[in-house]
């Protein structure tokens, strides 16, 4: 293909797009969803680093930090979810840009403009290769996830278009991540390695590391080997003025989030189903071939367990990290529980949608409910501990600056400080 054709190619327009992009034109919402996912994500990392996954990820690679963050983001599989695609998009984003925080003099709107910019090529590129990319065995979180970890780690690095564009080859040779590493330790390594090769291709690109013309859209390119719908215009169409990234939300529960929509249903009806001696759930036929385990083994295994989660809701009236713990998979009250769930298939219904059947009642739980700023705060105060303040005093001094119409972030440091205090405890 000549120079001409090269030129208009999908990887020129995104990387021409990422270029003329500035914090100061970033709508009010994209930056309070990013304050919001970078908090959110901070708080999973401290949580996650007690993980055993993650402690032995850190005993092997100790310098990994951009790998560490990210595989910490996601180990309690408390993070976030693009809904249109079941992206996890803030893990390997996050852990680029916390890897970076710590390296160079970020203000915060430097750190909140490569967040955004970082999530959205990960949600566009994750619709481009939906439905199917999923379904054929491929971990979106991590093959989607690479791109906006390079994305973001660009903005940070101060990237131009030409070396964004040899970023994103350079990524796209690193997708990978399989969804049969789900329930397993390995399943952090799809976000972690995101991370890591995301930023490997940004600072490769920076020293002039060249990537081929047409790394999505070529013959042998990401979108052919690894997509579906092949929907190229999803990735540059309205880029500034319409934010993917907004659709993407914080998880309530440490679980799959096909779950969620279920535990929230369960909650409300609680002493309902903790009554009920047999309990009759209808998923998608998805949701089912990800969470139909009736009998987990331990904390991987539960947090895609179906009738654990409808177990934890009815026993214990909550669905927290001690209720996806290795000790509460053996409680015998929830072991008990677990024998009354049983599943059926309904292809009707949207994957993150369920039905519980009680006999002659039903209860119809059509979609995940989004998580409120107050019960934000309260999650991240549950799994930051100590270092929550800190994450508060970040989101609270971006809004206070913006609401105050000063440009937040244009010049401030002081907001990052309060993060990276959080994140650099011992």
């Amino acid at each position: 293909m000549g120079a001409g054709g090269e030129a208009g190619g999908c990887e020129a327009r995104l990387s021409a797009a990422l270029a003329r992009t500035r914090f100061e034109d970033l709508p009010d919402a994209v930056v309070q969803h990013a304050v919001r996912g970078i908090v959110n994500a901070a708080a999973c990392v401290l949580a996650g680093r007690e993980d055993p996954a993650v402690q032995i990820l850190a005993a092997t690679f100790p310098g990994e930090d951009a790998m560490l963050d990210a595989a910490a983001a996601t180990a309690h599989d408390y993070d976030d979810t693009h809904l249109a695609t079941v992206i996890h998009a803030t893990p390997p984003v996050a852990g680029v840009l916390f890897s970076l925080a710590r390296r160079h003099d970020l203000t915060d709107g430097q750190l909140v403009h490569a967040f955004a910019q970082g999530l959205e090529v990960t949600c566009r590129l994750g619709n481009v290769v939906m439905p199917g990319h999923y379904e054929r065995g491929w971990h979106i979180t991590s093959t989607c996830g690479v791109f906006g970890a390079a994305m973001a780690a660009a903005r940070v690095l101060r990237l131009d278009e030409r070396q964004m564009r040899d970023a994103l080859g350079i990524a796209a040779t690193h997708a990978c991540g399989l969804v049969e590493m789900l329930g397993s330790m390995a399943r952090v390594l799809n976000a972690g390695s995101a991370a890591r090769n995301g930023l490997a291709a940004a600072r490769l690109a920076a020293r002039g590391f060249r990537g081929p013309e047409r790394p999505l859209e070529g013959l042998r390119g990401f979108v052919n080997v690894f997509g579906a719908s092949r929907n190229l215009e999803r990735l540059t169409d309205g880029f500034g003025e319409r934010w993917e990234m907004l659709n993407v939300v914080f998880k309530p529960y440490p679980c799959g989030v096909v779950l969620h929509a279920l535990l929230d249903a369960c909650l409300e009806h609680r002493s309902e189903i903790a009554r009920a001696h047999a309990v009759r759930l209808a998923l998608h036929p998805l949701a089912i071939e990800r969470t139909d385990r009736p009998a987990p083994r331990n904390a991987l295994e539960a947090r895609l367990s179906a009738q654990h989660a409808v177990a934890a809701a009815a026993v214990r009236g909550r669905a927290g990290l001690e209720e996806f713990s290795d000790e509460a998979v053996l409680r015998p009250d929830l072991v008990a529980f677990r024998a009354r769930v049983r599943i059926h298939a309904d292809a009707t219904l949207d994957k993150m949608a369920a039905v519980v059947h009680l006999g002659d009642k039903t209860i119809k739980a059509p979609a995940p409910r989004p998580l409120s700023d107050e019960r934000l705060e309260a999650k991240v105060r549950k799994l930051a501990g100590a270092d929550a303040q800190a994450l508060l005093a970040f989101s609270q001094e971006l809004r206070d600056r913006r609401a105050a119409r000063n440009g937040a972030g244009t010049a401030s440091r002081s907001a990052v400080s309060h993060l990276l205090m959080a994140l650099n405890r011992s």
